[in-house]
């Protein structure tokens, strides 16, 4: 394990103090044990380092963009080569199984890849205006561009979703999360020599204090967020003042349905794997409902057992853990009270539901992966996002009435269906209310696919060509040339 030796903010390539020496503690969620104090950035020390930022940003805009594409994949290597111990950080840091860390590090570095292959793919278009006039248009970086990730995947939102921004010549601050904090300040010790100063900056801060200011800066020019809804509802509020452009990836109530002709155990895998159960279902893509078709339904709870027992809570830094810790106290105590309600409103406890007891949790904040089956749209946990490892199941019977209820809710991120009809499956994925479909696959994301989400799961898309689009501007140029010699 290898803790950033750096506790500071970020910023014009150097590591500084936050004003008064502000600093917060983080508190592994696997323990309860101390990670140490992270400085606190007031919104005087957000000005500093979004001045920083805006003095890097023309040298960076004017670096050729196969250039900013050479130093994006000397950082996705880097990435690559310090994968175990950013994994570690993560694992201690926001609770997650080392194990499955990883992966997201893998995954940042081939987004990282994959926008530096996307620089000349920022191109204009010319209209035909006759023989003497040229009409075309060119795309510009925005400028400064604010990230701010959540908790869940600190280290593979902090690098994976920096590679848009900066592959389009902007320069970027990343606020990571208040929980989780430590792998993004290690990915900024490890960069400090790949990138020119001022284009990667990273400020910590506790509480909403710090991401609201980098929101409301005159000197940004572009927000994006992962996370709830009511936080982008915020961003939003906030950056319409300057009519700030806002890329926004929030929550969402997901619905896995299967058909019929389904395979019940292909489909108890899937409920597990869709639940994402190895990050205690803190995922906002995590199908967290399942609609089992009354003739398979009894036998999918019979599989759904046996898949539902790889997932154990333990000690994240621990290389066999297959389930995590949850994030903090107060959503430990959140993901509990919707346990309770769902028992006090009549839906039936299959699995899990309780806190786990012996050496491998003590310490932590573990909630077993719980089951509830006889759930109906109209309760609690059908129809609000728990952000934690509830899986609500439901039967249904009649496809109309199935379709109102997957889209009575009022997010709308993705939906997994699981037939071997080729006509339901793309019947129901035009029904569904959603941006991302599986047909007979769940929880995987595919570089190129636009991910996002549809009604309140947020704006824009990401992972694809759209994603580097979206922190450009299109500048429009008419010529009218002199006249035609004779």
């Amino acid at each position: 394990m290898v803790l950033p030796r750096q506790r500071g903010l970020y910023f014009g390539g150097g590591w500084h103090a936050a004003e008064a020496g502000r600093s917060f503690e983080i508190t592994s969620p696997g323990s309860g044990e101390s990670l140490g104090l992270v400085a606190d950035a007031s919104p005087c020390d957000v000005d500093r380092a979004v001045a920083a930022a805006r003095a890097a940003f023309p040298d960076w805009r004017d670096t050729a963009p196969l250039e900013r594409a050479r130093m994006l994949r000397r950082m996705a290597q880097i990435v690559r080569d310090n994968a175990r111990e950013l994994a570690m950080l993560d694992a201690l840091d926001c609770g997650n199984p080392v194990a499955a860390m990883v992966g997201d590090a893998a995954i940042a570095a081939a987004q990282i890849d994959f926008f530096a292959g996307l620089v000349t793919e920022m191109k204009g278009a010319s209209i035909p205006m006759g023989p003497d006039r040229l009409n075309t248009s060119v795309r510009e970086p925005l400028g400064v561009v604010a990230r701010i990730v959540p908790f869940n995947h600190p280290f593979m939102f902090a690098a994976g979703k920096s590679a848009a921004p900066l592959a389009a010549g902007n320069t970027i601050i990343v606020k990571p999360p208040e929980q989780a904090p430590l792998s993004a300040l290690r990915l900024a010790e490890l960069l400090e020599d790949v990138l020119p100063p001022g284009v990667f900056n990273v400020v910590t801060g506790s509480g909403r204090a710090t991401g609201e200011a980098l929101v409301r800066h005159p000197g940004t020019d572009s927000v994006a967020l992962i996370g709830s809804v009511g936080a982008g509802q915020g961003v939003m509020r906030s950056a319409a003042d300057r009519v700030k452009p806002v890329l926004l990836e929030l929550g969402g109530k997901n619905a896995l349905i299967a058909g019929p002709d389904a395979d019940p155990e292909a489909v108890a895998g899937a409920m597990v794997a869709g639940m994402n159960f190895a990050w205690c279902g803190q995922s906002c893509g995590s199908t967290s409902r399942a609609f089992l078709h009354a003739d398979i339904h009894d036998r999918v709870l019979a599989h759904l057992a046996e898949k539902i027992c790889a997932f154990r809570p333990g000690r994240p830094d621990d290389w066999a853990t297959t389930m995590g810790a949850i994030i903090s106290p107060a959503q430990h105590q959140r993901i509990l009270g919707y346990i309770e309600t769902a028992k006090a409103e009549g839906a039936r406890l299959v699995h899990g539901g309780v806190v786990p007891e012996g050496p491998e949790t003590e310490g932590g904040l573990f909630i077993e992966p719980t089951v509830f089956a006889d759930v109906t749209q109209d309760m609690t946990i059908a129809r609000e996002e728990i952000f934690g490892p509830v899986l609500a199941v439901l039967k249904w019977q009649d496809e109309a009435r199935m379709l109102r209820e997957v889209n009575s809710v009022e997010v709308g991120l993705t939906c997994a269906i699981w037939t071997n009809d080729l006509a339901a499956a793309m019947r129901i994925a035009a029904a569904v209310d959603v941006g991302y479909v599986w047909v007979n696959e769940v929880s995987r994301h595919f570089l190129g696919a636009p991910f996002g989400g549809t009604k309140l799961s947020g704006l824009g898309r990401e992972e694809c060509l759209a994603e580097l689009l979206s922190f450009t501007k299109e500048k429009n140029i008419h010529v009218k040339f002199g006249p035609r010699a004779v």
